[in-house]
């Protein structure tokens, strides 16, 4: 049997999503609920969340889950939010989570990076690759 030796330690995704409802990313307790419910729908294990007003408009938050964190800074007078999710291993689908909480800040488009990390051929010495794309959440298309 073949070994698998392009193991990955964990999917980074970072996440610029335009074109968001400035009264959802305005909102500390939305912020909140949609970064948990990502959570939940990529199959992370929330342990802690840390959700807060930046002034003057803005929403700061990181949720630590087991698999590693989700976090975000909003601006809503540019209808901006910034998303980071990141996990570590296999039991989890992040991207499931992305996606979601990308669609509900209201974004129009989105810009996604999403980084393998901790990739190793059996040597111990650990890299990453990415790709990028964008996602036009108005019309339902992937730019790639």
């Amino acid at each position: 049997m073949a070994k698998d030796i392009h193991r990955a330690m964990g999917h980074h995704y970072i996440v610029e999503a335009s074109g968001c409802d400035p009264k959802i990313i305005s909102s500390v307790e939305k912020v909140q609920q949609i970064l948990v419910k990502a959570a939940e729908i990529a199959g992370a294990q929330v342990w802690s969340i840390s959700v807060n007003r930046f002034p003057p408009d803005g929403v700061s938050g990181v949720i630590v889950i087991a698999e590693s964190h989700i976090s975000t800074h909003t601006w809503p007078e540019y209808g901006y939010g910034a998303l980071d999710f990141y996990t570590c291993g296999d039991s989890s689908d992040p991207e499931k989570g992305v996606f979601y909480a990308v669609e509900a800040f209201g974004a129009v488009t989105s810009h996604i990076t999403e980084i393998t990390r901790g990739i190793e051929e059996d040597d111990k010495i650990f890299y990453h690759s990415f790709i990028t794309w964008e996602e036009d959440f108005a019309n339902g298309k992937k730019k790639s």
